[in-house]
C-alpha cells in the first residue's frame, strides 16, 4: 500500500512541477505565440554554423516552449539533447541580459557559439550588440548568468 502511495505522489509531484517549469519558461522565455527564436531551427546554428528558419510541421515542444526545425535530423538531434541547443537566457539578447538584465529583443541572425552554448543579440538601428559583446564577452556571461537566475527562480 505505502509502494501506491508513494508511486502516486512521485507522479504528481512530477506533473506539478512540470507544470510549473513550463508555464515558467513560457512567461519569461522570448517567445512568438509559445515559439522560441522567431521559428529559426537552434540545431542549424551548430551544425551548419548559420540562422536557419525551422518549419512548422517539424516542431517540437520541449517544457511549454516550441521549437521548429529544418530537417527532420536537427528535430531528433535536439530530442535527445535539448538542452545542448537551447539558446542561453530564455532567448533575449545576451549582451542585454549581461549589462543590466534586460530582456532585450534579437535578431536570431546574430549569435555566437561559446563553449557550446547559443547566445543571441539584438542587431538593428545601426546597433550590433554583438560587437560590444566581443569586449567583455567573459564578464557578461558571469553577469548575464546572474541576472537570468533572477527571472527563473
Amino acid at each position: 500500500m505505502k509502494k501506491i502511495f508513494l508511486t502516486i505522489f512521485v507522479v504528481l509531484f512530477a506533473t506539478i512541477s512540470f507544470a510549473q517549469t513550463a508555464a515558467k519558461r513560457t512567461k519569461e522565455f522570448n517567445l512568438e505565440n509559445k515559439v522560441a527564436i522567431q521559428g529559426y531551427d537552434p540545431v542549424a546554428y551548430f551544425t551548419q554554423k548559420k540562422a536557419v528558419k525551422g518549419k512548422k510541421e517539424l516542431a517540437v515542444t520541449y517544457e511549454g516552449v516550441i521549437y521548429y526545425f529544418s530537417s527532420q535530423a536537427n528535430k531528433e538531434a535536439f530530442t535527445k539533447t535539448p538542452n545542448s541547443f537551447e539558446p542561453q537566457y530564455g532567448g533575449w539578447c545576451a549582451y542585454a541580459m549581461g549589462t543590466n538584465g534586460e530582456k532585450v529583443e534579437i535578431n536570431p541572425e546574430t549569435f555566437k557559439i561559446v563553449n557550446g552554448k547559443l547566445f543571441l543579440f539584438y542587431n538593428a538601428y545601426f546597433n550590433n550588440t554583438l560587437k560590444s559583446w566581443n569586449k567583455d564577452e567573459v564578464n557578461l556571461i558571469r553577469k548575464a548568468i546572474i541576472n537570468w537566475k533572477k527571472f527563473i527562480n
